[in-house]
Parts: C-alpha cells; sequence; structure tokens
C-alpha cells in the first residue's frame, strides 16, 4: 500500500465530521463450521506411545476414557470433551470404538486391560493382560456419557463395527487371544442392550490368518474381513435367522503387505484399505519407515455366467510411513491418512521423527481410483485416528501426546480442507492445521463421528 494511504475508522470519523470515534473490531474468528452432532473418541491412560518399542509404559497418566465432543451450535474454539471412564487400549487397530447409525449407543472393546493398581512406577508393556470385555456407553445426553453395559466376550478383541441397522455388532479376535479358533463374534443389540456372543465358524480360516477387522457395509449385511497376516480381504454375508449364517460372498482380493484397516465408500461400491507394509525385520522397519499405501477395491466388477460374483482391486496410492489410520468424507470424493512416521520412539532415539503428516487423496467414487494429491507433515505424535466432518471441509485428527511435557493428555485437533477462492485455475486444496484442539485424556487412538 503507498505511503500515507492507510487510515483508520477513527480518523475517517473525524475528518468526515461523522459522530463520535469510531472504534475498529476484529469480526470474532474465521469461519469454522464444523458439522455433526459429535465426535466420539477413546483413549488409552495405560502407556506412552514408545512402550512400543522399549517396553516402559511410563506414569499412568489417569484412565482410560471414552470422550464425547458436542458439535452442535458452536465454534470449535469453544468445544469441549465430556469423558466416562471405559477400558480400552492402543495395541491394535485404530477401529476400537463405533456407533449405532441412530448416534444413541458407542461400543468399545477391551484389547489390553488396564495396568495392575498395585503402586508400581515401573510397570512395562508384560504388565498388561488380555482384555475380553465390550462396554455399551449411552450417548443420550452427550454432556454425560453412561456406561450402561460391559459384556465379557472372547479374548484379545482388537475391532467393532456396528450394521447398518443397528442390529448387529461384529468383532475381530486377535489370534494370540481367542482369534486363532474364533476370530469372529457377532453379536445381537436390541433395545439398548448386547445379546449373547456367537463365533460363526469363517471359511477358509487357518492358523495362518490375522482377521485385524471386520468392516460391515454401509447397507447390507456384508463384513469385509481384514486378514493382516496374509494381505487379503474376504468378503462374507451374515444372515440371522434365530441362528446366525456366515457365507463367503465373491473372491479373496489381495491388497498389499499387512493391511490394518478399511472402510467402504459412502455409496458402498467400493472398499479403501490401508497397507502398513510392516515386517517380521523389526529393526529394519524402524529405520527404514516404509511408506504405505492404500487399495481400493471394487465390489461385484465382473458376475460370471454362473452369476458368481469376483471383486478387484482396481487402484493404488502411495502415502506417508505408517498410515495405520485414515478417513473418507462423506461427500465420497476425499480420503485423508494419519502419517505416524516414527513420531512415537523414545525421544532419545535417534531414529525419532519429531512430527507426523496427514496424507492427502482424491477419491473417484464411480470409477475407485485413488490420486494423492499432497503430504501435509505437521507436529504430531502417533496420530491413529481422523475424521471428516459431515460438510467434508474439516477434519478432526486424534493425537496421542505432546512432545512437551508440560502439557498434559491427548487432544483432539482440527484441521480445514482449503483452496484459493481466487485462483482463475482449479487447483488441489491443501490440508491446514488450526490453533483449535480439545483436550482429552491421554493416549487417543481411535474416533469416529455421529453425524
Amino acid at each position: 500500500m503507498p505511503h500515507g494511504r492507510m487510515v483508520t475508522g477513527a480518523l475517517i470519523a473525524v475528518a468526515t465530521g461523522v459522530g463520535a470515534e469510531v472504534v475498529p473490531t476484529r469480526p470474532g474468528a474465521a469461519p469454522f463450521d464444523f458439522q455433526g452432532t459429535a465426535l466420539v473418541s477413546v483413549s488409552d491412560a495405560d502407556m506412552l506411545a514408545s512402550a512400543y518399542v522399549d517396553g516402559v509404559l511410563g506414569p499412568r497418566q489417569g484412565r482410560d476414557a471414552l470422550s464425547v465432543i458436542d458439535l452442535a451450535g458452536g465454534h470449535p474454539r469453544d468445544f469441549g470433551a465430556a469423558e466416562v471412564e471405559v477400558t480400552n487400549s492402543v495395541a491394535g487397530p485404530a477401529v476400537a470404538v463405533d456407533v449405532s447409525p441412530d448416534g444413541r449407543h458407542a461400543f468399545v472393546v477391551e484389547t489390553f486391560r488396564p495396568r495392575p493398581d498395585d503402586g508400581r512406577r515401573d510397570h512395562t508393556f508384560a504388565d498388561l493382560h488380555h482384555g475380553n470385555v465390550i462396554t455399551v456407553v449411552d450417548l443420550g445426553d452427550l454432556s454425560s456419557p453412561r456406561v450402561v453395559q460391559r459384556l465379557e466376550i472372547g479374548e484379545r478383541p482388537e475391532s467393532v463395527s456396528v450394521n447398518a441397522d443397528g442390529s448387529m455388532v461384529a468383532v475381530a479376535f486377535h489370534p494370540d487371544g481367542d482369534g486363532g479358533e474364533r476370530p469372529l463374534a457377532i453379536i445381537p443389540f436390541r433395545s439398548g442392550r448386547l445379546g449373547a456372543p456367537i463365533y460363526p465358524a469363517l471359511p477358509g480360516a487357518d492358523g495362518q490368518r490375522r482377521v485385524v477387522q471386520a468392516e460391515w457395509h454401509p447397507s447390507r449385511d456384508v463384513l469385509a474381513l481384514v486378514d493382516a497376516a496374509t494381505g487379503s480381504v474376504r468378503f462374507v454375508t451374515v444372515a440371522e435367522s434365530g441362528a446366525v449364517e456366515v457365507s463367503v460372498w465373491g473372491n479373496e482380493v489381495v491388497v498389499g503387505k499387512f493391511p490394518f484397516m478399511a472402510r467402504f465408500t459412502p455409496d458402498g461400491g467400493h472398499l479403501i484399505v490401508t497397507n502398513l507394509y510392516w515386517g517380521a525385520d523389526v529393526e529394519g522397519f524402524y529405520n527404514e519407515a516404509p511408506r504405505g499405501d492404500l487399495g481400493s477395491i471394487r465390489l461385484g466388477a465382473e458376475t460370471g455366467e454362473d452369476g458368481s460374483v469376483r471383486h478387484a482391486l482396481v487402484s493404488r496410492a502411495m502415502v506417508g510411513p505408517s498410515p495405520e489410520g485414515f478417513a473418507i468424507s462423506p461427500d465420497g470424493q476425499w480420503v485423508v491418512t494419519a502419517d505416524m512416521h516414527r513420531s512415537w520412539l523414545p525421544w532419545d532415539d535417534e531414529r525419532a521423527t519429531f512430527y507426523s503428516s496427514l496424507t492427502l487423496v482424491h477419491l473417484d467414487q464411480s470409477s475407485g481410483q485413488l490420486t494423492a494429491v499432497g503430504t501435509f507433515p505437521y507436529e504430531g505424535l502417533l496420530p491413529e485416528a481422523l475424521a471428516f466432518d459431515s460438510s467434508s471441509r474439516y477434519l478432526a485428527v486424534v493425537n496421542y501426546d505432546s512432545f512437551d511435557d508440560r502439557v498434559d493428555g491427548g487432544s483432539v485437533d482440527f484441521w480445514r480442507l482449503a483452496h484459493d477462492p481466487m485462483d482463475p485455475n482449479p487447483v488441489a486444496p491443501v490440508l491446514v492445521r488450526t490453533r483449535y484442539s480439545v483436550p482429552v485424556t491421554h493416549g487417543p487412538h481411535s474416533m469416529v463421528l455421529v453425524p
């Protein structure tokens, strides 16, 4: 601006003789309309992220919790979290919580139990024993979530998913627990209560498999079974008519090395899967931090003359290292991965990265094609879960801990999917981290949006 051209509102008022002095005011906060009913996350208060490496749990930071962020009628700078104690563990995929379709109930699986209450300060990972509980939380009052049921199930559950009409809950189990013999449980849900678990036989199940996640289709009683050991996904139909019957639906699809999480696209036409490329050579993994990718499976890509269905891997996109969690936008246009890098190593480990990243990928929902747009580093520690808002314009991302030991607990941080509105040439959007953040109990690792 040329020298002498900037004037204040007060000077204009004096020069024109218009009334009293005008004091310029700021508009308050930039627009940030994060849409939805609530965000529901779970936190593990029992271990530092670095316990994966050295086994040292560190000081206990409260109690495991479920956190609810009420999104109604406010700006993210005014959000807060209501919490209730619910046992859970970060030691599994970022799918330890799900919410019923009506938003009234949350379901949380306990992969490992809390550390013993014996007063010791030197607990290690070996002190954590396998869990065997699923907890139901009533979300009728978002300001005061209530535990209404704790049900014992198989040992070491790793994932939980609720079907489209809210009548069945699927749980997958680690093979070191009950997963070797009973990898899947189907639990009926009626009138706000879970019934007796049913452990159906899975076709093709054997000791070489690890069903790390069982994910319901958004409109059909079809489960995607993600197998981390074989690098593949199987699809089964589930029928409940007195007894639960599970049948193979189509072919098994090989997707990559160590798939760890899957979500169906909003229209149900494709399944997006993240591959971590973790391997048995742990030291090599820590040193190299191989980049992960996303795979897109088209359901029913072909139908044989006999009516048999064939699914197909149709696209792949490279993302950042260790993309354990990801989210698909409700409009079906975007996928964002949370890339953990080596942010979770001990701080005195020369291999540690003091940053993580988000990778933005464009999704063509009709074809299933994935196109990586960009990777956006930030100061994040073991970010495992994220969720779009209902408008598909904003993101919430969990931060397990802080690199500043003066900051207690974890957080849910807010991001924009932004673009330049004045650019005459359409360009890909960028992800921008804002200063808006909601403190939650230490160790948030799984999160879903209640639309």
